[in-house]
C-alpha cells in the first residue's frame, strides 16, 4: 500500500492534477461511476499514458476513507518524459542515442535492476508501456538504487508506436532473443540504437520482433538455454559500450 502522502483523491483534484502537468503513476476509479465531472475526468486522462484501473469502491477505500468521490490517483516517484521531445533533444545535443525497450517486464526486482544498469551503461531513455509492465513505484526506485532519478523514462500507450517513431528518427532497433542464430557482437551498436527486452515468460511479443531492425542474442555455451531479463540487458548493453569506445 502507498502512503498517504503519495496519494491524491477526489474526482476534480485529479482533474486538476492532470491539466497541471503532475506525473500520476495510475488512477483508480470506481466502477459504474456516471457523472459529467467523471466524463471531464475520463476526457483528460485519455490525453495522457496515465494507466486507469476500475475497481470495487472496497478498493478505493482500502487508499483512503475520506470522501474520495471514488476516484483515487497515485503520484508518481519521477517525472515522465516523451520519445518526441527526448529522441531530437539528444541528436541536438551531438549524443549517439541508446535507448531500451522494456516489453512487459513484470517483476518490480528485475525492473529496478535494469534501470540501475542502464543508467550506469550510458542509456538514454527507458521506454515503457503505460499498462502491463511493472510501475515506477517507491519499490522499483529502491530498487534501481536511485537510477530513475537520473534516467529518463518515457511512458508509452503503444509500444508499437513507439518503436515506429524510433525508426522514423533513424535509430537502429534490435531485439535482444535467444530465438536467433545472430549474436549480439555482430550487431553494429555505432549506431543511435534501440534495444527491445521482453517480458520474463513470453519474450518479445511477435509484432515488436517483426518492427526490430534485427534480431540477436546473448552467445552462450551451457546447457541453460535463456538467462534471467536483468542479466541479458546488462550483457547487451556492456556489448554497446565495448563497440563504442574502439
Amino acid at each position: 500500500m502507498n502512503k498517504k502522502s503519495d496519494i491524491i483523491y477526489g474526482i476534480r483534484t485529479v482533474i486538476e492534477a492532470v491539466k497541471s502537468g503532475q506525473h500520476l503513476e495510475r488512477v483508480f476509479i470506481q466502477k459504474n461511476l456516471k457523472s459529467d465531472l467523471y466524463k471531464e475526468l475520463m476526457a483528460e486522462l485519455h490525453q495522457t499514458p496515465t494507466p486507469i484501473s476500475k475497481v470495487p469502491v472496497e478498493r478505493i477505500n482500502k487508499f483512503t476513507k475520506k470522501n474520495h468521490q471514488g476516484v483515487v490517483a497515485l503520484i508518481s516517484p519521477v517525472q515522465y518524459h516523451t520519445l518526441e521531445h527526448l529522441v531530437p533533444q539528444l541528436y541536438e545535443e551531438g549524443k549517439n542515442p541508446l535507448f531500451l525497450v522494456l516489453d512487459e517486464i513484470t517483476d518490480v526486482r528485475n525492473f529496478g535492476a535494469i534501470a540501475r544498469t542502464a543508467e550506469c551503461l550510458g542509456v538514454h531513455g527507458l521506454v515503457i508501456p503505460s499498462r502491463g509492465g511493472a510501475q515506477v513505484n517507491e519499490d522499483a526506485v529502491k530498487t534501481s538504487a536511485g537510477a530513475f532519478n537520473y534516467l529518463p523514462v518515457c511512458r508509452e500507450k503503444s509500444l508499437l508506436d513507439a518503436v515506429r517513431y524510433l525508426h522514423e528518427s533513424g535509430i537502429n532497433v534490435i531485439a535482444c532473443s535467444e530465438k536467433t542464430d545472430n549474436t549480439l557482437d555482430q550487431m553494429n551498436f555505432t549506431l543511435p540504437t534501440a534495444i527491445i527486452m521482453g517480458s520474463e515468460d513470453r519474450g518479445i511479443s511477435s509484432e515488436l520482433i517483426d518492427l526490430a531492425n534485427d534480431v540477436a542474442k546473448v552467445p552462450m555455451s551451457g546447457s541453460i538455454e535463456s538467462l534471467n531479463v536483468g542479466v541479458a540487458a546488462g550483457m547487451a548493453l556492456y556489448e554497446v559500450q565495448r563497440q563504442r569506445k574502439v
